[in-house]
């Protein structure tokens, strides 16, 4: 696409569909081949966990990539965008509740975390060149990379489908080129000063785990760059397309990052995982690895403001896809430049993705559980129908299923929590072993299992979901 995508949460026709499930797989492998890989990795080796362990624990964290390759697959079945199809769900009102907060936030969130990473590097160096000031230079390069990003988000999906798999060939030969030198300097060997045991152990998995889970549990927005894809596009295709773009690069460098952490000094790593990174590169590649993180930023942050800026149109806004992009961006801006002020990239990365598992788990398993129990199948007519007595209207707009299934997910996975900003009684009372992820997930399943089993929707005639335009 050429000019800029005016296309918002609008169907899209038969005749607008186009490409293949398998055209996912870069889109999503460009925004996870990413240096906050490299920080959790490292993390995992700073709480204390040997290689293997941290390998493990890796692994197991990849696993959710497969919820949101399931979610991805509603977007061809309903042809329209994930904030939409979410109608099913929670009922028109009370989805205008869970968009207005959870899309925004967690958007505003991720752009935050994502440009803090490209702002710190892009700072070191600047600071080599001459320009050290601690708050102006990051400052400077979040304002630079956020502008890019909101020209990346006006111009939407044709840009990102066609753009992507160029900026995942540039990002992995970067990255490859890192892994290159930062492995011969890695301790192979390597073992804790302290080697953690029983519940101590416990806590430093589980909480790895939560960390890893929190980034693909994110993704609920994965419908919306699935959406363009033929309506016969098979599911499965779908969902191992997103889930292997997504999981690859997110178990590769996050690897690396856990490697990474054996090659340095823990007082050089309390600097900044980006200084310590900075340090063991030879001084040319240095240049092109902040440009990676720069590319990389862009490309994720790209993706996450195209989704964002649907947002406001599902909750009922008057405003068009491109003005709300802006408005995204900025946000997400403001959010960085507080975070640059007030912490450092590590802390900020862990902290945040703990906390935000409150709310992505419930409501990745609650759109996971309906897509699987609808069978995939929504009318995208129906999901534009927003008067009284509509298929989704449920109770005055509301559907307690949906609504009251991810409170009651959020509720009990709090008291699993292990973070510095709050720990769950229950955790505490098991030493600070971290189970919010699988709580919150089999907690929000089965409610929502249970308290939708009387709506006709699951056992009614199949559902053919339209391709003309929008009512």
């Amino acid at each position: 696409m050429r000019t800029p995508e005016t296309r918002g949460i609008e169907l899209i026709s038969a005749g607008e569909r186009h490409g293949r499930a398998r055209d996912l797989v870069p889109v999503w492998a460009a925004p996870n081949v990413s240096v906050l890989n490299f920080t959790v990795g490292a993390s995992l080796i700073l709480t204390g966990l040997e290689l293997w362990q941290a390998f493990l624990v890796i692994l197991a964290g990849s696993l959710p990539w497969i919820f949101t390759g399931i979610v991805a697959a509603s977007g061809p079945a309903a042809g329209t965008s994930g904030s939409v199809i979410t109608r099913a769900i929670y009922g028109i009102r009370g989805n205008k509740v869970v968009v207005a907060f959870y899309g925004w936030f967690i958007s505003a969130v991720f752009l935050a975390l994502n440009w803090l990473a490209s702002s710190f590097l892009g700072a070191e160096l600047l600071a080599q060149a001459g320009l050290s000031d601690p708050v102006l230079g990051p400052v400077l390069v979040t304002v630079v990379v956020a502008a890019i990003t909101v020209i990346v988000a006006v111009y939407g999906h044709g840009m990102i489908l066609r753009t992507y798999p160029a900026v995942t060939a540039v990002l992995l030969a970067i990255f490859v080129l890192v892994t290159v030198f930062v492995l011969p300097q890695a301790d192979w060997g390597y073992q804790a000063a302290e080697p953690l045991e029983g519940t101590a152990l416990w806590s430093a998995v589980s909480i790895g785990f939560a960390i890893l889970a929190s980034t693909p549990l994110s993704y609920s927005n994965s419908p919306d760059l699935a959406r363009y894809l033929p309506r016969s596009t098979k599911p499965g295709h779908i969902v191992a397309a997103t889930a292997l773009g997504g999981a690859i690069p997110c178990i590769v460098f996050t690897a690396v990052g856990a490697l990474l952490a054996t090659a340095v000094e823990p007082a050089a790593m309390d600097l900044g995982i980006e200084s310590a990174l900075l340090g063991l590169l030879p001084a040319w590649l240095g240049p092109l690895f902040v440009l990676g993180v720069v590319l990389n930023t862009i490309s994720l942050n790209g993706m996450t403001t195209y989704t964002a800026s649907m947002s406001l149109q599902s909750i009922g806004v008057p405003i068009r896809r491109i003005p709300s992009a802006v408005v995204v961006g900025a946000i997400g801006t403001l959010l960085t430049i507080y975070l640059v002020m007030s912490t450092s990239l590590l802390e900020a990365v862990n902290m945040m993705l703990q906390v935000l598992i409150l709310i992505s788990g419930p409501t990745m398993a609650v759109f996971a559980t309906d897509v699987i129990r609808r069978r995939n199948r929504y009318d995208g007519v129906d999901l534009f129908n927003q008067a009284p007595g509509a298929p989704f209207w449920y109770s005055g707009g509301w559907n307690l299923a949906g609504l009251c299934s991810v409170v009651l997910g959020a509720g009990v996975a709090s008291f699993f929590l292990a973070t510095e900003l709050w720990t769950g009684p229950a955790s505490e009372a098991m030493g600070l072993i971290d189970l919010s992820v699988p709580v919150s997930m089999i907690v929000t399943s089965v409610s929502y299992t249970v308290l939708s089993r009387r709506d006709p929707a699951f056992r009614s005639r199949p559902i053919i979901a339209a391709e003309g335009p929008s009512a």
